[in-house]
Formats: structure tokens, sequence, C-alpha cells
């Protein structure tokens, strides 16, 4: 049987032919096979077997997807009638499935065989695509003018070529002919191509328009197509104005915007930041920064200390995904510079373990935010970036950062101080519904923490909420109200360390959701942001 797998694997590879090939990888309990392969082609033919029955046909159905995708993918199978990845069987067992894809390439389609066409075949063969070309033209259609494997399509019209060919929403097509341009531009409009793109003059895309709307193409589709196609690279010759469409074509096909390099590199410079901490108020300037189109990088201790970890991004660090997703945006942990940057390319929030800012000299981000709130600076000075902020007591604006944010509760909340600090820390949190003090847990004693409740529940005066230490020192709630932070479990802290909060608002309160406060200061970086960098420009 794995002979039959692998010699029709070989096959396949040899036509270019995409297909998976599934195989256990892992395995417990009463599972029917613990080595084996399975390959699947596009299609739905198999060859070979991971065991048959319900976990079979959804490995088969897993990889058929995973082909379309083009992307390989891990798949969890518990042959058992409920539960995570049941199967609906009565087998008791389990196996993890790895499914590799092979063979699975963008499709570019070249209309006209002419000289650019060879170019861009020529260049897009060494880059991985798999080709077609389409021409009206046979002898224009030799093996010879293009690599090996293009698929070459003749028909007595343009047309006809091209209706012997697949235009799948995904395909890329490249329309280069002598004199047929406007019926293969009509033509291919009226197909499901999202990726169009016509060789010509821009007088010409004056005429290739009008004669489009004649035909019944509305304008909105006709401004789809990409004409004339290619980078403004100051192309002359075929094989430079080659060069220019395949730069076009790659960047569409890694999801960019085309834009010239130099000028990418640079815009993205100047989105970037990085803030130092990554709890509730931190995250809040996150939110706020990152809906603003900025690039936010957060840095923050391994074992995170915040306790409102439903709303922190820090929490990525901890969570066994790897992920949190706060009001829509989701924060992903970052295990190095390199992973930090395709995280931000994604357009989400990259969090790393990296309390002492080591990542800066790599990271060269246009912002830093000192958001760790420890009341004192904790090394956060001026030469980190073009901009730099802070929030709260403990820096002075114009000596330490360029701005300084006030994070008191009070009128001048979010105020901006561009020269001179924030109010000292008074030590005594902010009243709200009559309490100031008592809305904060602290732990009773050094040692592990144990929550009892969690974020978002109800609880009343003198309950236990928490316990503390080898003995269980209780962590008594002093009012009512809705648990609005507790910190993570297992966690050593020391005496007095605070562990959570109660909001006395009960009900009426939103858990869920960024604070007031976090908003308001969030607001006076942005203003900062902008106003310092208008003036430095």
């Amino acid at each position: 049987m794995t002979n039959n797998v692998f010699s029709r694997a070989a096959e396949l590879s040899d036509s270019h032919t995409p297909f998976a090939i599934a195989s256990i990888i892992e395995t417990s309990g009463s599972a029917p096979r613990h080595k084996a392969q399975l390959l699947v082609e596009d299609s739905g033919q198999t060859f070979g077997t991971v065991g048959g029955g319900m976990v079979e046909r959804h490995v088969i159905e897993e990889a058929i997807a995973a082909i379309k995708t083009g992307q390989s993918r891990m798949v969890d199978a518990s042959m058992s009638r409920s539960g995570k990845n049941a199967m609906g069987m009565d087998c008791g067992g389990a196996m993890k499935v790895f499914i590799d894809v092979h063979n699975v390439k963008p499709q570019l389609l070249l209309i006209g065989a002419g000289h650019v066409n060879q170019e861009v075949a020529h260049l897009a063969g060494r880059l991985g695509f798999a080709i077609t070309v389409a021409d009206s033209w046979k002898p224009n259609l030799t093996a010879e003018r293009f690599p090996e494997f293009t698929r070459l399509v003749d028909g007595d019209t343009i047309s006809e070529a091209i209706a012997k060919t697949t235009i799948t929403p995904d395909t890329q097509v490249v329309i280069a002919t002598n004199h047929e341009d406007i019926e293969a531009l009509m033509t291919v409009l009226k197909t499901e191509a999202r990726h169009i793109g016509q060789l010509a003059s821009r007088k010409k895309v004056t005429t290739l328009k009008a004669k489009a709307l004649e035909t019944g193409i509305s304008p909105e589709r006709f401004n789809e197509v990409r004409t004339p196609v290619g980078l403004d690279l100051g192309a002359e010759t075929p094989e430079e104005i080659a060069v220019s469409i395949m730069s076009e074509i790659l960047a569409i096909s890694r999801h960019k915007k085309p834009a010239p390099m130099g000028d990418m590199v640079e815009e993205g410079l100047k989105r970037r930041v990085v803030i130092r901490g990554a709890g509730d108020l931190a995250s809040g300037v996150a939110l706020k920064l990152h809906n603003s189109g900025y690039d936010v990088i957060m840095l923050d201790l391994p074992e995170p200390t915040v306790i409102r970890t439903n709303i922190a991004f820090a929490q990525a660090l901890v969570n066994d995904d790897r992920l949190i997703t706060v009001e829509g945006v989701t924060g992903c942990k970052a295990r190095s510079v390199a992973d930090a940057l395709k995280i931000i390319e994604q357009r989400n929030i990259a969090v790393m373990a990296d309390p002492d800012a080591a990542s800066l000299r790599q990271l060269k981000p246009a912002i830093v935010v000192d958001a760790i709130l420890a009341k004192r600076n904790l090394g956060t000075h001026q030469k980190m970036a073009p901009v730099t902020l802070a929030l709260g007591p403990g820096f002075t604006a114009g000596k330490d950062v360029d701005a300084v944010i006030e994070t008191c509760r009070g009128h001048d909340l979010g105020r901006i101080i561009y020269s001179g600090e924030a109010k000292a820390n008074t030590g005594t949190p902010g009243v709200i519904g009559g309490y100031g003090a008592e809305r904060v847990l602290r732990s009773p004693c050094a040692g592990v923490v144990t929550p009892l409740v969690k974020i978002g529940d109800l609880v009343c005066e003198g309950q236990t909420v928490a316990t503390v230490g080898e003995y269980a020192e209780p962590v008594i709630t002093p009012i009512s109200g809705k648990v609005r932070g507790m910190i993570n479990p297992g966690l050593k802290v020391s005496e007095h360390f605070k562990i959570g909060d109660v909001d006395p608002r009960g009900t009426s309160v939103d858990h869920s959701t960024t604070t007031d406060k976090a908003r308001t200061i969030a607001g006076g970086v942005l203003e900062a942001v902008l106003t310092i960098s208008r003036n430095s420009a």
C-alpha cells in the first residue's frame, strides 16, 4: 500500500499535479492505525489509508481544503462520540495527522505568446508559477520559446483559445497580444478573474475602456484591470517589462498593495510603534493606534502580572494558543523580531516577552510608548525612537521623553504634558461608586495565587475570591460587585501584591471591553504622536 502511495506521488510530481500526503504522526488509545500514509488528489481520488471510517473521511476533506489553499496543516481526531475533535466513533482512541501539500502552484495565464509574454513566462517559471499561454497564432506557440511544462493553448480566435483555459478568481491573467487586445480583454472580463493585467500604452487604455463600456462592461469592472500592467520601473525592453509585470504580480499574490519598494519600507517604519507594557491601559493605547493605521508591537514580562487579563494583550504570552482578541483585534505572541514583523504584516498586534526592550535595535520603531505604569522610569529615554511618550508619573517630558500623558483620574486625565511631569502617585486608587482602596484585592501573604472566581463574576461582601500560599490564606472582598480583574492562576506574588479588583457598579459594568480611563489616555497618546510627528517633519 505504501508503495502505491509513493509511486502515485512520483507520477503526480512528474506531471506537476497538486496532491497531499496525510501521515499519522501520533496516536493514543485504541487507534485503528499507528503508522500509515494516505495520498489525496484535488479531485478526491485517494491512495492508501489512515484507518478508514469517519476519521479518514475527515482527513480527506481537510486534505482537499489544504490543496485549495496551498497550505499544509495538522489534523487532530478523537474517536469518541463527544468532546474536542470528536468523530462520532466508539473506539476511544485519538490520532494526529499531518497533511503535507505538494505541487500547488499559483496559476498564471498569459494571453498572447509574443516577446513580452515569453520573457514573463521564463521569469514566472523560476518563481514557481504554473504557466498557461494562449494565442490564436500557432507559430508563436512553440515549446522552445517557453519554460518546461508550460501549457500551450491555441484557437482559431483569441476568444476560442481563452475558452480552452481554466480561469479561477485567483488566476493571474496578463494580456499582451499584437492586435487582439480588445477581444481578449472583453472575453476575460466576463470570467471570474479578479487579477487582470493589460499591456497597453496610456493612450490605448482610453480606447480599451470605451470599447469595454460599449459592450456592456461596467465602469467598476473595467477599473479592476491593471493597465498599463506592471510597476513603474522605467522598463523598456521585453526583459525589463517582464520584471515590472512579475513584481506587481508577486505583490498581489502576497496580498500586498503594489508600491515602490523604497516607499514601502520607509512608510512601514514610520507606522511602527513599540509599547513597553501590555496591561489593560497599554492595550487601550495599542487598540487606538492599531485602529488608526499604526503597526503595534508590545513588550512585557514572560509571565505578566496583569489582572484584567481578558482585555490585556499581555495574555497572548501565556494563553495556550498564544493569542488573545480584544474588541475584535488579535494579539499574537511573537517568539522573535522576525516573528513580530510577520504578525504586524498580517495586521495583528505582536506581543513579545522582552521587558528590557532589547529588541528595539532591530525593530527600529518610529514611536516608543512606555506604558509599564511602574510609577518610575525603567529605562525609557528619548534616543529610543524619533517619538517617545510615557504614561503617568516617573518621567519628565522634554528630558526623559517627548511627552507624558496624565493617568490620574479627574479633569486632567489624558492631558498631554510637553514640559514637566504627571501628578505624583497618591497610592490610592480612584474612587468609583464611592469606593477607592476597597476595590483592590491584595495578597495577604507571599505565595502562589489560586483564584476562586473569574472575571465577570458577581461577588458579595465578605466572599473569599482567591487563596494565596501554602496554607491557602483567603483573599476576601470587602465590597460587593463584579470581578473586573483577577491575576492568572499559579503566579507567585509578594505580600500586599495587587491580584484583582471588584467594581461596585456590578452588572451595569461592561467587563469585556477597554475602560473609559484606557480610552481617554489612548486619545492623548494618539494626539501626542500626531502633533510631535507633524512638528518634526
